[in-house]
């Protein structure tokens, strides 16, 4: 149990690193972008500057918030706190989805007035490139970490600064093209990337309702078969598991011979709960051990 808390804490401290390098990343693209909005005096690259505002903030919101998912269980919560990581990541989905409506209008709003999109300069694009080039880093990174760690909400994180990726992306293609006569084009795009924020909506919520409902962490027959096949047990029944912030929890009766001294079917549940973490990558296992 010691090695478990000190494993969690160890999660918990490298995920707000993560996140509090992520906000340095997010503010040198923040104030890049201010530059470059102001300078070429277009709005939409402004807006995108306070939605990268936004990230930062969320960075900061988050590296509290994973302080609080990874205390240890209490009276209130003898599962933990895990599952605040991932009301976090779902949190997200509500900001994407106030990014494809403002995207939505903005894109529909051009279209309806015939609006070029905003003319950058040289050096304007190659800043915002360089935005660019940041993002898809933090974006990588994060998704990278996010797996590493288990962690529902740096993956959840990822998908939207990978969101941010595509707006900047919008931005830059509108302009070029602007240039060579076509226009319409960014509008176009954008609607495209408002499909693609529904998507990735759609992934976070896939992976993280399961886990908020409860939904079994391994299959019962797996967890039967391999509690089964240990010396001693005649069956397995009463399976139960779930998962939450990459832990994965499990209940389990087992039946053995009720002749057995409660020493002997001690170490036979014992055994058990080694062999479910063995083979099932199960980090806590409750064994119940009842007699034939």
């Amino acid at each position: 149990m010691v090695v478990a808390r000190a494993a969690g804490r160890d999660r918990t401290a490298s995920i707000q690193r993560v996140f509090l390098g992520l906000l340095a990343a997010n503010l040198v693209v923040v104030g890049a972008k201010v530059v470059i909005g102001v300078s070429a005096g277009s709005l939409s690259v402004i807006s995108d500057a306070v939605h990268a505002s936004v990230d930062a903030f969320n960075n900061i919101v988050f590296a509290v918030l994973i302080r609080y998912a990874g205390a240890e269980a209490d009276a209130n919560h003898p599962y933990g706190h895990g599952k605040f990581e991932v009301l976090g990541a779902l949190g997200i989905v509500i900001f994407l989805a106030v990014a494809s409506l403002e995207l939505l209008k903005s894109a529909v709003a051009r279209l309806a007035a015939d609006t070029p999109p905003p003319i950058l300069t040289g050096l304007d694009l190659w800043l915002l490139g360089g935005t660019l080039a940041i993002n898809i880093w933090v974006a990588w990174y994060e998704a990278r970490k996010g797996h590493q760690y288990g962690s529902p909400l740096l993956m959840a994180d990822a998908a939207h600064t990978r969101v941010d990726v595509m707006i900047t992306t919008t931005v830059i293609i509108g302009s070029i093209v602007s240039r060579a006569g076509v226009h319409h084009v960014d509008s176009f795009v954008t609607l495209a990337v408002v499909l693609v924020i529904g998507r990735v909506a759609y992934q976070i919520l896939r992976r993280g309702v399961p886990v908020l409902v409860d939904q079994a962490a391994q299959e019962p027959e797996a967890v039967r078969r391999s509690a089964e096949g240990v010396t001693g047990v005649h069956s397995a029944c009463d399976i139960r598991s779930r998962l939450a912030a990459g832990v994965a929890f499990a209940e389990i009766t087992i039946k053995v011979s009720g002749a057995l001294p409660v020493g002997e079917a001690h170490d036979i549940a014992d055994a058990v709960e080694r062999r479910l973490k063995d083979d099932l990558k199960l980090d806590r296992v409750v064994v119940h051990v009842e007699p034939c």
